[in-house]
């Protein structure tokens, strides 16, 4: 109690001195103030301390196969985008760099069962493993991992072809192999090569095609599975293949895709007669070079694919830009190798001149069709993955496209293959693209 009265008596003596209060009250807004700045200044200390960098790239002793391990948490559920301080600001998803990924893919030489023996790099003798710890990280945005759980149920009734080369079939058996984790697919169909090939998802009622067409328009090819030919490829500018447009009205979703068949030696028709050719000497026919029957290849296949009229059908479209390849001191048929075992950092390479002719092509075309597109209510992306790949030299089989290879002579002389890609591999990062332009693409350039 005397405590209390003593308190009340300090109040009056407030109340009759005012300048008392105001000196009182300044004191505690200085108190407050002191307050709030050690605060601040104790979250900034916070915020400024550094996350530990990933592991460094993974190397030692031969690999039979891989663990299958958790990814990496991130701070986004998986393909549902970063937020961004300005969300009328559209990042590019393809320029970026590959980072260090301690996860690994996911999914093993073991765990899938599709893999074709020559990209099957771990069974075949690889001796490194540090290709495999990589993911492409977009500078400006966050790339989810590919969500095999909500790709299928987002797929459920629906039909995807793959449309292109033996790319296009490494592409779609990435894909087999990542959603093989959730459901085993059933092939219910292989043309007589194997190249053109339809799998099955019985639980979700999904189908997933690959339809092997190199050039995409209708072609006469002289030659073997080995790649050795005994004629110039006929082309027909004016017709496309009726292997995938004849189909076309069945698929939900395609991904298109033309580029390096177009190097090969090839004569050139149109309008019933020989227009001209592409690296034909003796032929006493025109030069009209790659560019030109690329370019009047994807005009067609683009008003094809643009305009419903033809097939009354409007799938949602990817255009995936042409594939470089690696090979170093010689091509595949002279002695060209691949031996790098780490990715190049953005700077130390560039896109050679046939790649960077083709995706200078590929990018006005599609930029043209996408704006009929928009007018005609069908959606075409494009897949921009010529440039995040040019930086793998380090994905590819090499020698290993054969079963150990140097397993009898450690100097025998082997062809290798520095274009297609092992599985699992950067290839796999393909499909993390897609599946983001699938769910958000609206929100990238």
């Amino acid at each position: 109690m005397a405590k209390e009265r003593r308190w009340d008596s300090k109040l009056l003596s407030l109340q009759k001195h005012n300048h008392v209060f105001v000196k009182f009250a300044i004191s505690f807004l200085v108190l407050g103030l002191a307050f709030r700045l050690l605060s601040s200044d104790s979250i900034r200390i916070v915020s400024n301390i550094e996350t530990p960098p990933l592991a460094e790239e993974r190397t030692g002793s031969p690999v039979v196969s891989l663990p299958i391990e958790a990814p990496v948490s991130s701070p986004f559920p998986q393909n549902e985008s970063c937020p961004s301080e300005n969300v009328s600001v559209k990042c590019d998803i393809f320029k970026g760099d590959w980072i260090a990924e301690q996860s690994g893919p996911a999914y093993t030489n073991e765990s899938c069962h599709v893999i074709e023996d020559h990209q099957n790099c771990i069974r075949n003798g690889r001796p490194d493993s540090g290709y495999l710890y990589w993911r492409w990280n977009p500078r400006d945005c966050e790339l989810p991992r590919f969500n095999s759980h909500r790709f299928l149920d987002l797929m459920r009734d629906k039909s995807w072809a793959f449309i292109g080369d033996s790319i296009s079939r490494n592409h779609v058996q990435s894909l087999l192999c990542i959603l093989s984790q959730v459901e085993e697919a059933v092939e219910v169909y292989h043309d007589e090569e194997y190249r053109s090939k339809r799998w099955h998802f019985p639980a979700h009622n999904f189908t997933l095609s690959v339809i092997w067409t190199p050039f995409l328009v209708k072609a006469a090819i002289f030659e073997d599975m080995n790649g050795v030919s005994s004629s110039e490829v006929q082309l027909y500018l004016d017709k496309l293949d009726e292997k995938w447009t004849d189909q076309y009205k069945n698929f939900d979703y395609v991904v298109i895709a033309g580029g390096k068949w177009f190097l090969k030696t090839a004569i050139y028709n149109e309008n019933n007669t020989i227009a001209g050719c592409h690296y034909c000497p003796g032929k006493n026919l025109t030069e009209l070079g790659f560019d030109y029957a690329y370019r009047k290849a994807l005009q067609l296949v683009l008003n094809f694919v643009m305009h419903d009229e033809y097939h009354n059908h409007k799938p949602f479209v990817f255009f995936r830009t042409t594939t470089p390849d690696h090979f170093e001191n010689g091509e595949w048929f002279s002695g060209g190798y691949c031996n790098r075992t780490v990715p190049f950092k953005d700077g130390e390479i560039e896109i050679r001149d046939v790649d960077t002719i083709m995706r200078d092509i590929e990018l006005e075309e599609v930029e043209k069709a996408a704006g009929v597109g928009s007018e005609n209510g069908v959606i075409l992306k494009l897949l921009d993955t010529t440039r995040l790949s040019v930086l793998r030299p380090d994905g590819h089989p090499g020698p290993y496209r054969k079963f150990h290879p140097f397993g009898k002579d450690k100097n025998a002389k082997v062809q290798n293959d520095c274009l297609h890609w092992c599985l699992p591999g950067p290839i796999d990062s393909w499909n993390d693209l897609v599946m983001e332009l699938l769910v958000n693409g609206e929100k990238y350039r």
